[in-house]
């Protein structure tokens, strides 16, 4: 992905959208930094959203502004945006983050000042549990981490050795869950290591996975280290298949991991080629308006804005109790990711999918749903 490139194109919505008419919806995003393509796509398909939705007559006759900030992928920057985004900019509503130790840190803030807040991609369970205007349009770490523990005892594995990036509340809360239900439906944890976002050398780690000798690797980090750690296991000579969560989705991935990624499997929140309309359509609608390919992180910000857009629409006001109370009684949402229910704990109840790679590509495996 250009990313200078794409950080021009979507940056600006419009002298329209600096009205007096206009109404303000702030986002927070890793437009840069560690985990860049995240904040991008998410980014990209949030304004993908907010163009349609201002095209459509906007919220309640009223144009979006969405003011975006960059925490840079970095601890500390969430605070501060959300505290700027609703001290001084105004905002209705939060659009983010994909990283779930950012939003965890950004969420208090939200709650104490009442403005609703939608993560579009943060599956840590903890994110939600912040308080009663958090809410969030994917799946959470339980849900996915017993996907992929299902996937494993279904291949026939019995053996998995877990490596977690101990820096990230997505990455232990998502280990957590796989070790829990693998362990509960007769599999064995043979290794059990862990690393920190910003490694490059994992050898060590990977010496003790491979004298555990397991069936599968669990690995629930980021793809900025998950492309390393399979090269470096290859080398090693770790045959064993590799396994992760979402955290893979980005194609800076495979661009890292090559041919050591072949065969592997992850956890996503949708598959490029689900023939449904709405997926081809968002599709479409990406490629046209950013000329580089969508995936699960794009169609997660899209859908984030859009349920916000539907939430303000049945509350018919813009106040933060009303929206929040609507956003509360989604139901049945048609997602680009799925149709979303959000439920009591204010998570979005939804299937996941699992894709594997083969040729440099991810290619749908199967569904399970909830």
């Amino acid at each position: 992905m250009n990313l200078v490139k794409t950080l021009f194109a979507c940056l600006s919505l419009g002298s329209a959208a600096l009205a007096q008419d206009a109404v303000k919806v702030g986002e927070f995003a890793s437009m840069t930094g560690a985990t860049a393509t995240f904040g991008v796509s998410s980014h990209n398909g949030t304004t993908l959203a907010v163009e349609e939705i201002n095209a459509g007559g906007g919220l309640l006759g009223k144009k979006i502004n969405l003011v975006t900030e960059d925490d840079q992928s970095k601890a500390g920057q969430p605070a501060t945006i959300v505290r700027k985004l609703i001290s001084e900019d105004k905002v209705i509503a939060i659009l983010g983050e994909i990283a779930s130790s950012k939003s965890l840190e950004a969420a208090p803030i939200a709650q104490q000042n009442h403005v609703p807040m939608i993560s579009p991609g943060s599956t840590n369970q903890k994110v939600t549990e912040v308080g009663d205007y958090i809410f969030r349009v994917c799946f959470i770490d339980p849900f996915q981490g017993a996907v992929m523990a299902k996937f494993a005892i279904s291949r026939g594995w019995k053996r998995i050795a877990v490596l977690t990036d101990a820096k990230q509340d997505y990455s232990r809360g998502l280990a957590d869950a796989f070790r829990k239900y693998f362990t509960a439906h007769g599999g064995a944890i043979v290794k059990d290591q862990s690393y920190s976002s910003g490694d490059k050398d994992f050898r060590a780690e990977l010496t003790s996975v491979k004298a555990g000798h397991p069936d599968a690797v669990f690995v629930p980090g980021y793809y900025t280290e998950v492309g390393l750690i399979a090269r470096q296991a290859r080398q090693l000579g770790i045959k064993a298949p590799l396994l992760g969560g979402d955290g893979w989705d980005s194609e800076d991935l495979v661009q890292v991991g090559g041919e050591a990624l072949e065969g592997d499997f992850f956890s996503n929140h949708f598959s490029t080629q689900d023939k449904s309309p709405a997926v081809q359509t968002f599709l479409a609608k990406y490629r046209d308006r950013f000329h580089t390919e969508a995936d699960a992180m794009s169609a997660l910000g899209y859908d984030s804005a859009m349920v916000l857009a539907d939430a303000v629409k049945r509350a018919r006001s813009m106040d933060g109790a009303l929206v929040r109370d609507a956003l509360a009684a989604t139901k049945d949402y048609p997602g680009v990711t799925g149709r979303i229910t959000i439920d009591d704990k204010r998570n979005a109840t939804k299937p996941a999918v699992v894709l594997t790679i083969k040729d440099g590509k991810f290619q749908f495996v199967e569904s399970i749903a909830p």
